[in-house]
Protein backbone atom coordinates (compact mmCIF):
# COMPACT_ATOMS: atom_id res chain seq x y z
CA UNK A 1 0.00 0.00 0.00
CA UNK A 2 2.54 2.21 0.57
CA UNK A 3 4.44 1.62 -2.65
CA UNK A 4 1.36 2.16 -4.40
CA UNK A 5 0.47 5.72 -2.09
CA UNK A 6 4.30 7.06 -2.96
CA UNK A 7 3.53 5.96 -6.86
CA UNK A 8 0.63 7.47 -6.76
CA UNK A 9 1.85 10.39 -5.70
CA UNK A 10 4.49 11.07 -8.00
CA UNK A 11 2.23 10.22 -10.89
CA UNK A 12 0.08 13.78 -9.72
CA UNK A 13 2.71 15.67 -9.63
CA UNK A 14 4.22 14.61 -12.86
CA UNK A 15 0.89 15.11 -14.26
CA UNK A 16 0.28 18.60 -12.27
CA UNK A 17 3.15 19.73 -14.43
CA UNK A 18 2.01 18.16 -17.33
CA UNK A 19 -0.63 21.67 -17.65
CA UNK A 20 1.33 24.01 -16.67
CA UNK A 21 2.66 26.77 -18.04
CA UNK A 22 0.32 27.23 -20.95
CA UNK A 23 2.11 24.76 -22.99
CA UNK A 24 0.60 22.06 -25.08
CA UNK A 25 1.46 19.08 -23.51
CA UNK A 26 0.89 16.00 -24.22
CA UNK A 27 1.20 13.07 -21.29
CA UNK A 28 0.93 9.03 -22.40
CA UNK A 29 0.73 6.33 -19.74
CA UNK A 30 3.08 3.34 -19.05
CA UNK A 31 2.78 0.98 -16.82
CA UNK A 32 5.95 -0.35 -16.87
CA UNK A 33 8.44 2.58 -16.18
CA UNK A 34 11.66 2.12 -17.77
CA UNK A 35 12.52 1.23 -21.97
CA UNK A 36 16.07 2.58 -21.67
CA UNK A 37 17.57 5.35 -23.27
CA UNK A 38 15.67 6.55 -26.58
CA UNK A 39 19.15 5.99 -29.22
CA UNK A 40 19.39 3.44 -31.15
CA UNK A 41 21.72 1.30 -29.21
CA UNK A 42 20.69 1.79 -26.01
CA UNK A 43 16.85 1.45 -26.06
CA UNK A 44 15.64 -1.68 -24.77
CA UNK A 45 15.61 -4.83 -27.09
CA UNK A 46 11.36 -4.53 -26.94
CA UNK A 47 9.00 -2.57 -29.06
CA UNK A 48 8.14 -0.01 -26.28
CA UNK A 49 11.70 1.32 -26.29
CA UNK A 50 11.83 1.12 -30.44
CA UNK A 51 8.94 3.40 -30.50
CA UNK A 52 10.58 5.96 -28.12
CA UNK A 53 13.59 5.80 -30.23
CA UNK A 54 11.48 6.58 -33.29
CA UNK A 55 10.36 9.84 -31.93
CA UNK A 56 13.76 11.04 -31.93
CA UNK A 57 15.24 9.85 -35.03
CA UNK A 58 13.92 9.14 -38.56
CA UNK A 59 14.45 6.34 -40.85
CA UNK A 60 14.43 6.86 -44.64
CA UNK A 61 10.84 5.86 -44.85
CA UNK A 62 7.89 5.46 -42.41
CA UNK A 63 4.18 3.62 -42.53
CA UNK A 64 1.35 5.63 -42.24
CA UNK A 65 -2.05 5.34 -42.12
CA UNK A 66 -2.15 4.86 -46.24
CA UNK A 67 1.24 2.92 -45.81
CA UNK A 68 4.41 3.68 -46.64
CA UNK A 69 5.28 7.53 -47.09
CA UNK A 70 8.77 8.97 -47.33
CA UNK A 71 10.54 10.44 -44.50
CA UNK A 72 14.39 11.44 -44.82
CA UNK A 73 13.82 9.78 -48.38
CA UNK A 74 11.12 11.78 -50.76
CA UNK A 75 10.90 9.02 -53.19
CA UNK A 76 13.09 5.59 -54.31
CA UNK A 77 13.21 2.86 -56.61
CA UNK A 78 14.58 -0.53 -57.41
CA UNK A 79 17.44 -1.41 -59.78
CA UNK A 80 16.75 -5.15 -60.68
CA UNK A 81 20.32 -5.39 -62.43
CA UNK A 82 22.08 -3.81 -59.40
CA UNK A 83 19.66 -5.40 -57.20
CA UNK A 84 19.95 -2.11 -55.32
CA UNK A 85 17.52 0.85 -54.23
CA UNK A 86 18.12 4.25 -54.98
CA UNK A 87 16.78 6.86 -52.78
CA UNK A 88 16.45 10.55 -53.29
CA UNK A 89 16.69 12.52 -50.17
CA UNK A 90 15.05 15.58 -48.91
CA UNK A 91 16.53 18.88 -49.28
CA UNK A 92 16.92 21.33 -46.12
CA UNK A 93 17.63 18.98 -43.02
CA UNK A 94 19.04 19.68 -40.32
CA UNK A 95 20.40 17.23 -37.37
CA UNK A 96 18.98 18.74 -33.87
CA UNK A 97 22.06 20.28 -33.20
CA UNK A 98 21.83 22.55 -36.28
CA UNK A 99 24.24 20.21 -38.24
CA UNK A 100 22.92 19.67 -41.60
CA UNK A 101 22.08 16.10 -42.70
CA UNK A 102 23.70 14.90 -45.63
CA UNK A 103 23.83 11.90 -47.93
CA UNK A 104 27.13 11.25 -46.03
CA UNK A 105 24.96 10.24 -43.09
CA UNK A 106 23.50 7.90 -44.83
CA UNK A 107 26.22 6.14 -46.38
CA UNK A 108 27.89 6.27 -42.91
CA UNK A 109 24.65 4.79 -40.99
CA UNK A 110 24.94 1.65 -42.98
CA UNK A 111 28.62 1.01 -42.82
CA UNK A 112 28.27 1.36 -39.17
CA UNK A 113 25.70 -1.18 -38.80
CA UNK A 114 27.99 -3.45 -40.70
CA UNK A 115 30.53 -2.93 -37.77
CA UNK A 116 28.44 -2.66 -34.73
CA UNK A 117 24.91 -4.37 -35.42
CA UNK A 118 21.53 -2.62 -34.74
CA UNK A 119 19.15 -4.72 -32.43
CA UNK A 120 16.19 -4.42 -34.55
CA UNK A 121 17.06 -5.19 -38.01
CA UNK A 122 19.37 -7.46 -40.03
CA UNK A 123 21.12 -4.29 -42.56
CA UNK A 124 24.77 -5.38 -41.78
CA UNK A 125 24.10 -8.98 -43.19
CA UNK A 126 22.06 -7.96 -46.70
CA UNK A 127 23.34 -4.98 -47.29
CA UNK A 128 26.23 -5.14 -49.85
CA UNK A 129 27.34 -1.55 -49.70
CA UNK A 130 25.80 1.85 -50.11
CA UNK A 131 27.02 4.58 -52.21
CA UNK A 132 26.21 8.60 -52.64
CA UNK A 133 25.49 8.54 -55.77
CA UNK A 134 24.55 12.43 -56.43
CA UNK A 135 24.27 15.03 -53.83
CA UNK A 136 20.85 14.00 -52.47
CA UNK A 137 21.07 10.41 -53.60
CA UNK A 138 22.12 7.42 -52.28
CA UNK A 139 22.55 3.71 -54.07
CA UNK A 140 22.01 1.11 -51.83
CA UNK A 141 23.04 -2.48 -53.14
CA UNK A 142 22.13 -5.94 -51.65
CA UNK A 143 23.71 -9.30 -51.09
CA UNK A 144 20.62 -11.08 -52.62
CA UNK A 145 17.05 -10.53 -52.93
CA UNK A 146 15.14 -9.49 -49.91
CA UNK A 147 11.20 -9.38 -49.75
CA UNK A 148 10.75 -6.97 -47.11
CA UNK A 149 13.46 -4.44 -47.85
CA UNK A 150 11.10 -1.68 -47.80
CA UNK A 151 9.68 -2.22 -44.63
CA UNK A 152 12.12 -4.00 -42.56
CA UNK A 153 15.11 -2.50 -43.48
CA UNK A 154 14.72 1.19 -44.88
CA UNK A 155 11.52 1.71 -43.23
CA UNK A 156 13.16 0.36 -39.87
CA UNK A 157 16.67 1.55 -39.11
CA UNK A 158 16.95 5.04 -37.69
CA UNK A 159 19.94 6.91 -39.38
CA UNK A 160 22.74 8.13 -37.43
CA UNK A 161 24.66 11.65 -36.91
CA UNK A 162 28.31 11.03 -39.01
CA UNK A 163 29.33 14.26 -37.26
CA UNK A 164 28.31 12.39 -33.71
CA UNK A 165 29.22 8.80 -34.13
CA UNK A 166 32.37 8.59 -36.53
CA UNK A 167 34.45 8.59 -33.38
CA UNK A 168 32.55 6.30 -31.39
CA UNK A 169 34.00 2.80 -31.40
CA UNK A 170 31.46 1.42 -28.27
CA UNK A 171 27.97 2.76 -29.14
CA UNK A 172 26.55 0.48 -26.35
CA UNK A 173 28.71 2.78 -23.72
CA UNK A 174 27.91 5.88 -25.46
CA UNK A 175 25.41 7.75 -23.34
CA UNK A 176 26.62 11.01 -23.69
CA UNK A 177 23.30 13.27 -24.90
CA UNK A 178 25.08 13.75 -28.11
CA UNK A 179 23.38 10.12 -28.36
CA UNK A 180 20.22 11.46 -28.47
CA UNK A 181 20.66 13.83 -31.65
CA UNK A 182 18.30 12.92 -34.80
CA UNK A 183 16.49 14.37 -37.29
CA UNK A 184 13.07 13.22 -35.99
CA UNK A 185 9.85 15.53 -34.92
CA UNK A 186 10.85 15.46 -31.16
CA UNK A 187 13.81 16.03 -29.48
CA UNK A 188 14.93 14.43 -25.98
CA UNK A 189 14.83 16.72 -23.35
CA UNK A 190 14.75 14.03 -20.11
CA UNK A 191 15.19 10.64 -19.72
CA UNK A 192 14.96 9.14 -16.07
CA UNK A 193 15.62 5.41 -15.80
CA UNK A 194 14.78 5.28 -12.39
CA UNK A 195 11.05 6.90 -12.73
CA UNK A 196 10.80 5.67 -15.89
CA UNK A 197 10.24 9.48 -17.44
CA UNK A 198 10.36 10.20 -21.10
CA UNK A 199 9.93 14.32 -21.81
CA UNK A 200 10.70 15.06 -25.17
CA UNK A 201 10.25 18.86 -26.65
CA UNK A 202 9.45 19.43 -30.22
CA UNK A 203 11.62 19.82 -33.34
CA UNK A 204 10.60 23.76 -34.73
CA UNK A 205 12.43 22.73 -37.58
CA UNK A 206 11.13 19.69 -38.51
CA UNK A 207 10.93 19.35 -42.21
CA UNK A 208 8.03 17.16 -42.59
CA UNK A 209 5.49 19.61 -41.19
CA UNK A 210 4.67 21.46 -37.80
CA UNK A 211 4.75 19.47 -34.74
CA UNK A 212 1.27 19.62 -33.26
CA UNK A 213 2.58 19.50 -29.55
CA UNK A 214 5.21 21.54 -27.31
CA UNK A 215 6.42 18.64 -25.21
CA UNK A 216 5.45 14.57 -25.25
CA UNK A 217 5.79 13.20 -21.81
CA UNK A 218 5.62 9.32 -21.02
CA UNK A 219 5.22 8.85 -17.27
CA UNK A 220 5.00 5.65 -15.90
CA UNK A 221 1.41 4.93 -14.18
CA UNK A 222 -0.14 2.68 -11.61
CA UNK A 223 -2.79 0.54 -13.70
CA UNK A 224 -5.46 0.77 -11.13
CA UNK A 225 -5.77 4.62 -11.11
CA UNK A 226 -5.59 4.74 -15.47
CA UNK A 227 -9.62 5.54 -15.77
CA UNK A 228 -9.41 8.00 -13.41
CA UNK A 229 -6.73 10.12 -15.08
CA UNK A 230 -8.05 9.64 -18.07
CA UNK A 231 -11.72 10.48 -17.27
CA UNK A 232 -10.09 13.24 -15.34
CA UNK A 233 -7.57 14.62 -18.14
CA UNK A 234 -4.41 13.96 -16.72
CA UNK A 235 -3.78 11.24 -19.00
CA UNK A 236 -3.90 11.92 -22.85
CA UNK A 237 -3.55 8.24 -24.31
CA UNK A 238 -2.64 5.02 -22.57
CA UNK A 239 -2.93 1.24 -23.24
CA UNK A 240 -5.37 -0.24 -21.21
CA UNK A 241 -7.04 -3.66 -19.83
CA UNK A 242 -10.28 -4.94 -21.84
CA UNK A 243 -12.29 -4.77 -18.64
CA UNK A 244 -11.94 -0.67 -18.76
CA UNK A 245 -13.05 -0.70 -22.77
CA UNK A 246 -16.97 0.12 -21.71
CA UNK A 247 -16.49 2.62 -18.82
CA UNK A 248 -14.10 5.10 -20.61
CA UNK A 249 -16.28 4.20 -24.18
CA UNK A 250 -19.30 5.36 -22.16
CA UNK A 251 -16.78 8.76 -21.38
CA UNK A 252 -16.65 9.61 -24.84
CA UNK A 253 -12.77 8.50 -24.88
CA UNK A 254 -11.27 6.99 -27.81
CA UNK A 255 -10.88 2.70 -28.23
CA UNK A 256 -8.98 1.31 -30.97
CA UNK A 257 -8.21 -2.23 -31.06
CA UNK A 258 -4.98 -4.24 -32.27
CA UNK A 259 -4.69 -6.68 -34.71
CA UNK A 260 -3.16 -10.29 -32.75
CA UNK A 261 0.51 -9.00 -33.29
CA UNK A 262 1.75 -9.75 -29.83
CA UNK A 263 1.97 -13.49 -28.14
CA UNK A 264 2.56 -15.05 -24.66
CA UNK A 265 4.76 -17.95 -25.55
CA UNK A 266 6.08 -21.13 -23.46
CA UNK A 267 9.96 -21.18 -23.67
CA UNK A 268 11.64 -24.57 -23.59
CA UNK A 269 15.61 -24.12 -23.04
CA UNK A 270 16.02 -27.19 -25.91
CA UNK A 271 19.57 -27.16 -24.97
CA UNK A 272 18.99 -28.64 -21.74
CA UNK A 273 17.92 -32.14 -21.40
CA UNK A 274 14.58 -33.37 -21.09
CA UNK A 275 14.04 -30.52 -23.20
CA UNK A 276 15.89 -30.95 -25.61
CA UNK A 277 14.12 -34.11 -26.78
CA UNK A 278 11.23 -33.01 -28.74
CA UNK A 279 8.81 -36.12 -27.39
CA UNK A 280 9.25 -34.07 -23.93
CA UNK A 281 8.05 -30.73 -25.23
CA UNK A 282 4.96 -32.30 -27.26
CA UNK A 283 4.29 -33.62 -24.23
CA UNK A 284 4.31 -30.26 -22.20
CA UNK A 285 2.22 -29.09 -24.96
CA UNK A 286 -0.20 -31.83 -24.75
CA UNK A 287 -0.57 -31.12 -21.17
CA UNK A 288 -1.79 -27.57 -21.35
CA UNK A 289 -5.44 -26.28 -22.10
CA UNK A 290 -4.96 -22.98 -23.42
CA UNK A 291 -8.64 -22.71 -24.41
CA UNK A 292 -9.17 -22.87 -20.26
CA UNK A 293 -6.46 -20.12 -19.80
CA UNK A 294 -7.97 -18.08 -22.64
CA UNK A 295 -11.33 -18.26 -20.84
CA UNK A 296 -9.94 -17.87 -16.80
CA UNK A 297 -7.21 -15.78 -16.99
CA UNK A 298 -7.82 -13.80 -19.98
CA UNK A 299 -11.75 -14.07 -19.41
CA UNK A 300 -12.25 -14.57 -22.48
CA UNK A 301 -10.41 -11.61 -24.40
CA UNK A 302 -8.05 -13.31 -26.54
CA UNK A 303 -7.21 -15.88 -28.78
CA UNK A 304 -6.04 -19.24 -28.38
CA UNK A 305 -2.20 -19.24 -29.51
CA UNK A 306 -1.11 -21.03 -33.14
CA UNK A 307 2.00 -23.64 -32.68
CA UNK A 308 2.84 -22.11 -35.97
CA UNK A 309 3.96 -18.63 -34.30
CA UNK A 310 1.05 -16.32 -36.44
CA UNK A 311 -2.33 -15.50 -35.61
CA UNK A 312 -5.10 -16.39 -37.39
CA UNK A 313 -5.82 -12.86 -38.19
CA UNK A 314 -2.06 -13.01 -40.27
CA UNK A 315 -2.46 -13.12 -44.14
CA UNK A 316 0.48 -15.66 -43.76
CA UNK A 317 -1.04 -17.92 -41.51
CA UNK A 318 -1.63 -21.42 -41.74
CA UNK A 319 -4.12 -23.88 -39.57
CA UNK A 320 -3.10 -26.62 -41.63
CA UNK A 321 -0.59 -27.51 -38.61
CA UNK A 322 -0.68 -29.59 -34.98
CA UNK A 323 -2.55 -27.76 -32.93
CA UNK A 324 -1.99 -29.41 -29.61
CA UNK A 325 -5.38 -29.86 -28.05
CA UNK A 326 -5.38 -30.82 -24.56
CA UNK A 327 -4.59 -34.89 -24.65
CA UNK A 328 -3.49 -36.09 -20.91
CA UNK A 329 -3.13 -39.30 -22.20
CA UNK A 330 -1.16 -38.44 -25.53
CA UNK A 331 1.13 -36.46 -23.42
CA UNK A 332 1.41 -39.46 -20.82
CA UNK A 333 2.40 -41.78 -23.45
CA UNK A 334 5.21 -39.70 -24.83
CA UNK A 335 6.77 -38.99 -21.38
CA UNK A 336 6.80 -43.05 -20.97
CA UNK A 337 10.23 -43.64 -22.73
CA UNK A 338 11.89 -40.14 -21.33
CA UNK A 339 14.38 -40.63 -18.33
CA UNK A 340 13.44 -37.04 -17.03
CA UNK A 341 14.07 -35.03 -14.02
CA UNK A 342 10.82 -34.52 -11.66
CA UNK A 343 11.17 -31.32 -10.56
CA UNK A 344 10.93 -28.28 -13.62
CA UNK A 345 11.44 -24.90 -12.73
CA UNK A 346 9.11 -22.35 -14.73
CA UNK A 347 10.47 -18.28 -14.40
CA UNK A 348 8.10 -15.54 -15.70
CA UNK A 349 7.75 -12.10 -14.76
CA UNK A 350 4.23 -11.63 -12.43
CA UNK A 351 1.57 -10.33 -14.84
CA UNK A 352 1.92 -14.10 -15.77
CA UNK A 353 1.06 -15.63 -12.18
CA UNK A 354 -2.58 -17.18 -13.10
CA UNK A 355 -1.01 -17.90 -16.56
CA UNK A 356 1.67 -20.00 -14.84
CA UNK A 357 -0.79 -21.04 -12.19
CA UNK A 358 -2.89 -22.75 -14.54
CA UNK A 359 0.41 -24.25 -15.91
CA UNK A 360 1.27 -26.04 -13.11
CA UNK A 361 -2.20 -27.52 -12.31
CA UNK A 362 -1.48 -29.43 -15.72
CA UNK A 363 1.36 -30.29 -15.63
CA UNK A 364 0.79 -31.75 -12.44
CA UNK A 365 -1.59 -34.17 -14.13
CA UNK A 366 1.64 -35.40 -15.86
CA UNK A 367 3.70 -36.44 -12.03
CA UNK A 368 5.62 -33.34 -12.92
CA UNK A 369 6.74 -31.49 -10.07
CA UNK A 370 6.68 -27.64 -10.72
CA UNK A 371 8.24 -25.05 -9.39
CA UNK A 372 7.37 -21.13 -10.17
CA UNK A 373 9.52 -18.88 -9.98
CA UNK A 374 8.07 -14.81 -10.38
CA UNK A 375 10.56 -12.21 -11.63
CA UNK A 376 11.12 -8.57 -13.22
CA UNK A 377 10.42 -9.16 -16.81
CA UNK A 378 14.43 -8.03 -17.37
CA UNK A 379 15.44 -10.64 -15.25
CA UNK A 380 13.37 -13.45 -16.89
CA UNK A 381 15.13 -11.89 -20.41
CA UNK A 382 18.30 -11.88 -19.01
CA UNK A 383 18.20 -15.44 -18.19
CA UNK A 384 16.78 -17.01 -21.09
CA UNK A 385 19.09 -15.23 -23.27
CA UNK A 386 22.22 -17.02 -21.61
CA UNK A 387 19.96 -20.18 -21.37
CA UNK A 388 19.89 -20.22 -17.52
CA UNK A 389 16.19 -21.77 -16.85
CA UNK A 390 14.33 -24.48 -17.70
CA UNK A 391 11.22 -23.16 -19.22
CA UNK A 392 9.31 -19.78 -19.06
CA UNK A 393 6.70 -17.96 -20.02
CA UNK A 394 7.54 -14.70 -22.03
CA UNK A 395 5.95 -12.86 -24.97
CA UNK A 396 6.44 -9.84 -27.80
CA UNK A 397 5.14 -8.53 -30.06
CA UNK A 398 5.99 -7.62 -34.11
CA UNK A 399 3.81 -11.09 -35.83
CA UNK A 400 1.83 -8.77 -38.18
CA UNK A 401 4.88 -7.18 -39.78
CA UNK A 402 6.51 -8.87 -42.36
CA UNK A 403 6.61 -13.05 -41.75
CA UNK A 404 10.01 -12.64 -42.12
CA UNK A 405 9.57 -12.03 -38.00
CA UNK A 406 9.95 -15.72 -38.42
CA UNK A 407 13.18 -15.78 -39.14
CA UNK A 408 14.13 -13.40 -36.65
CA UNK A 409 12.72 -15.52 -33.43
CA UNK A 410 13.39 -18.89 -34.61
CA UNK A 411 17.24 -18.27 -35.49
CA UNK A 412 17.78 -14.42 -34.59
CA UNK A 413 19.94 -13.41 -31.67
CA UNK A 414 18.32 -12.38 -28.30
CA UNK A 415 15.88 -14.03 -25.55
CA UNK A 416 13.22 -13.35 -28.14
CA UNK A 417 14.28 -15.57 -30.62
CA UNK A 418 14.12 -19.11 -29.90
CA UNK A 419 17.96 -19.83 -31.40
CA UNK A 420 16.78 -23.20 -32.53
CA UNK A 421 18.76 -24.88 -35.57
CA UNK A 422 18.17 -28.69 -35.44
CA UNK A 423 16.02 -28.54 -38.18
CA UNK A 424 18.09 -28.41 -41.96
CA UNK A 425 14.88 -28.31 -43.87
CA UNK A 426 13.36 -25.35 -41.11
CA UNK A 427 16.54 -23.17 -41.63
CA UNK A 428 16.73 -23.54 -45.55
CA UNK A 429 12.89 -22.54 -45.58
CA UNK A 430 13.42 -19.60 -43.34
CA UNK A 431 16.55 -18.35 -45.75
CA UNK A 432 14.27 -19.31 -49.04
CA UNK A 433 11.33 -17.29 -47.84
CA UNK A 434 13.67 -14.19 -47.32
CA UNK A 435 14.55 -14.08 -51.22
CA UNK A 436 11.39 -14.97 -52.44
CA UNK A 437 9.38 -11.57 -54.36
CA UNK A 438 6.53 -14.27 -55.49
CA UNK A 439 4.18 -13.54 -52.63
CA UNK A 440 2.21 -16.74 -53.40
CA UNK A 441 5.45 -18.88 -53.72
CA UNK A 442 6.35 -16.94 -50.56
CA UNK A 443 3.29 -17.67 -48.74
CA UNK A 444 3.65 -21.64 -49.05
CA UNK A 445 7.29 -21.37 -47.92
CA UNK A 446 5.76 -19.56 -44.50
CA UNK A 447 3.15 -22.21 -44.53
CA UNK A 448 5.52 -24.85 -44.55
CA UNK A 449 7.99 -23.36 -41.74
CA UNK A 450 4.51 -23.01 -39.11
CA UNK A 451 3.98 -26.72 -39.89
CA UNK A 452 7.57 -27.32 -39.14
CA UNK A 453 7.83 -25.18 -36.25
CA UNK A 454 4.42 -26.96 -34.65
CA UNK A 455 6.66 -30.11 -35.05
CA UNK A 456 9.88 -28.97 -33.69
CA UNK A 457 8.26 -26.87 -31.10
CA UNK A 458 11.01 -25.31 -29.31
CA UNK A 459 8.25 -22.54 -28.05
CA UNK A 460 4.75 -22.45 -27.79
CA UNK A 461 2.34 -19.89 -28.06
CA UNK A 462 0.10 -19.76 -25.61
CA UNK A 463 -2.40 -17.07 -27.05
CA UNK A 464 -3.08 -13.86 -28.60
CA UNK A 465 -4.46 -11.18 -25.80
CA UNK A 466 -6.71 -8.77 -26.94
CA UNK A 467 -4.74 -5.08 -27.18
CA UNK A 468 -6.78 -1.56 -26.65
CA UNK A 469 -5.22 1.29 -26.57
CA UNK A 470 -7.56 4.34 -25.09
CA UNK A 471 -6.93 8.34 -25.69
CA UNK A 472 -8.66 11.66 -26.15
CA UNK A 473 -9.58 14.16 -28.70
CA UNK A 474 -6.26 15.77 -28.53
CA UNK A 475 -4.50 13.51 -31.20
CA UNK A 476 -5.86 11.23 -33.26
CA UNK A 477 -3.47 7.41 -32.39
CA UNK A 478 -3.93 5.06 -34.82
CA UNK A 479 -2.05 1.55 -35.59
CA UNK A 480 -0.29 0.85 -38.67
CA UNK A 481 -0.88 -2.17 -40.86
CA UNK A 482 2.38 -4.74 -40.10
CA UNK A 483 2.98 -2.48 -37.20
CA UNK A 484 5.52 0.50 -36.72
CA UNK A 485 9.30 -0.21 -38.28
CA UNK A 486 9.24 -4.34 -38.59
CA UNK A 487 6.16 -4.83 -37.03
CA UNK A 488 5.93 -3.38 -33.38
CA UNK A 489 1.97 -2.84 -32.28
CA UNK A 490 1.85 0.27 -30.51
CA UNK A 491 -0.32 3.03 -32.06
CA UNK A 492 2.37 5.93 -31.08
CA UNK A 493 3.26 6.63 -34.65
CA UNK A 494 5.32 9.98 -34.44
CA UNK A 495 3.87 11.12 -37.62
CA UNK A 496 0.02 11.28 -35.40
CA UNK A 497 2.09 14.64 -33.98
CA UNK A 498 2.79 16.07 -37.17
CA UNK A 499 0.75 18.51 -39.53
CA UNK A 500 2.57 17.06 -42.81
CA UNK A 501 2.54 19.90 -45.21
CA UNK A 502 1.37 17.95 -48.78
Amino acid sequence: MKKFLLALIFCVIILAQSIAFGETIYTVGDTTGDWGMPTPYLHYSRGPGYVRMSLVFDSLIWKSKEGLIGLLAKDWSYDKKDNAYIFTLRDNIKWHDGVPFTSDDVVFTFEYYKKYPYQFSDAGSIVKKAEKIGQNKVKIYLKYSYAPFLTNIAGTIPIIPRHIYKDIQNPMEFTDIKCAIGTGPLRLKTYDKASGLYVFEANRDYYLGEVKIDQLKIVKVNNQIIPSLLIGGQLDAVGITPEMVGILKDKGLNIIKSTYDWNAKLIFNHKRYPFSDVRFRRAIAYAIDRERMVKIALRGNGMIGSPGILSPDNPYYTKDIEQYHQDIEKAKELLSDIKYQKEITIIYAQNFDQFAQLIKEDLNKLGLKIVLKSMEQKSVDALVNSWKFDIAISGHGGLGGDPDILYRIILGRGFNSARYYSNKKLIELLNKQRFTLEENLRKKLVAEIQRIYAEEIPTLTLYYPDSYWCFNNKIELYYVKGGLGSGVPIPLNKLAFVNIRR
